[in-house]
């Protein structure tokens, strides 16, 4: 009768030994006790070619806001938005109010400047000959006081003659230059007017496309108010705005891969043709201009002024140095570093970088050497000598359908 006990003994033992050990390896392998599983990479030695990434606008180099230089009311308007303009060509009128009897009334006064200018002229030659006329009789009646053929008050009053006529050549002359300048004065006078006048004429400084009407006839606009705006097509660049801390390389005559967005499948070569002295201290980005090499066929038809576009710089290659995958570089206690797998066992190393590139790789100036393995991903944040397990992917490729 013990024989049969013994034995459902002994078999409930080892059921329950198979549980234990099952559980354990479900807790080792499967549970929260189970290896983190990693992906691994090995440190290699290549070349980055580094490049610079922003976001930027399309906007014209040369633009004019053409308006009046004072306050007034528009009388005409003769081109719209869209419309190719030449220099010199008459874009807009302002209403001239009283410029052009000001202008007639002027010209009266100049005329009148120029009557009195000539009167003055002639008292000027009427009083030079009762000036010889004088200095001669002097010039007698001294010779024939010596001889004393006159008396001493006659002498006196051929003198006083003289003077007089001394006097009045110079009151003339005086006349004569105050007229000249009258004269000067309503010239200028005239001249400003005139300039004035030719002001309401609103003129295409160059050459140039219509890009906005801001007024219509009969608005009231003040002195500097644009009432329209001109771009000239062939100036178009790209105002682009590249983060501060990943700025390094960007100079003049870097090269540049521009894709608009309103063609994301074309992409436009270009260059850096200028480095703003300025930074955007509140987005922390430097500005670059961006110019085209060469602007695609009716670019005014197929760019437009204010659209986006994506901007890619390429730097110079670097030189053979080690590489590692972005994603493999962790912070830990404020350091900069990588997992190494050491032994099989996860250990920090604190590195130091320097350029990276735009598919992912960074270069690892001091820290590593070549054939180091170190863990790119890994299933949950790692710690010193954690047990890990190398995978060849982290999560199974899945098909369309959701199966393996």
């Amino acid at each position: 009768m013990k024989h049969p006990t013994l034995l459902r003994r002994t078999g409930l033992g080892a059921l329950a030994l198979a549980l234990v050990g099952g559980v354990a390896y479900l807790l080792l392998n499967a549970g929260p006790l189970a290896p983190t599983q990693v992906t691994v990479t090995t440190v290699r030695e290549g070349q980055l070619s580094p490049s610079l990434f922003g976001i930027g606008t399309v906007e014209a180099r040369r633009n004019w806001m053409v308006g009046p230089t004072v306050a007034g009311r528009v009388l005409n308007v003769r081109v719209d938005v869209g419309d190719s303009v030449k220099t010199g060509q008459l874009l807009a009128e302002m209403d001239p109010v009283d410029l052009d009897q000001r202008l007639t009334a002027l010209d009266a006064a100049l005329t009148r400047a120029s009557s009195t200018q000539a009167a003055a002229l002639a008292q000027v030659a009427d009083a030079t000959a009762r000036r010889d006329l004088a200095a001669t009789n002097v010039k007698r009646n001294q010779e024939l006081a010596a001889q004393n053929f006159i008396s001493p008050g006659a002498l006196e009053s051929r003198l006083q003659e003289k003077a007089s006529a001394d006097a009045a050549l110079q009151a003339a002359q005086a006349n004569l230059a105050g007229a000249g300048q009258d004269l000067v004065r309503q010239r200028a006078e005239r001249a400003a007017l005139a300039q004035q006048r030719s002001n309401v004429r609103l003129l295409a400084p160059a050459d140039g496309i219509v890009t906005s009407r801001d007024a219509e006839a009969g608005s009231t606009v003040v002195a500097g108010q644009p009432v329209l705006r001109l771009i000239d097509p062939s100036s178009l660049w790209i105002r682009l705005r590249v983060d501060q801390g990943r700025s390094a390389g960007l100079v003049n005559g870097l090269k540049a891969g521009i894709v608009l967005r309103s063609q994301p499948r074309n992409v436009l070569p270009g260059h850096v043709a200028r480095v703003e002295l300025m930074a955007d201290s509140v987005t922390e980005e430097r500005i670059a201009q961006i110019g085209f090499d060469a602007l695609p066929a009716s670019a005014g038809a197929n760019v437009s002024v204010g659209e986006m576009a994506e901007v890619t710089l390429q730097l110079p290659n670097t030189p053979s140095t080690l590489v590692v995958p972005n994603a493999s570089v962790q912070r830990q206690q404020g350091q900069t570093g990588v997992w190494l797998l050491d032994g099989g066992k996860p250990a920090f190393a604190p590195v130091r970088l320097g350029t990276s590139s735009l598919n992912g790789q960074v270069q690892v100036i001091e820290g590593l050497k070549a054939g180091d393995t170190i863990v790119v991903y890994s299933q949950k944040a790692l710690t010193s000598g954690a047990r890990v397990k190398v995978v060849d992917a982290l999560v199974k490729a899945t098909g369309q359908d959701g199966t393996p």
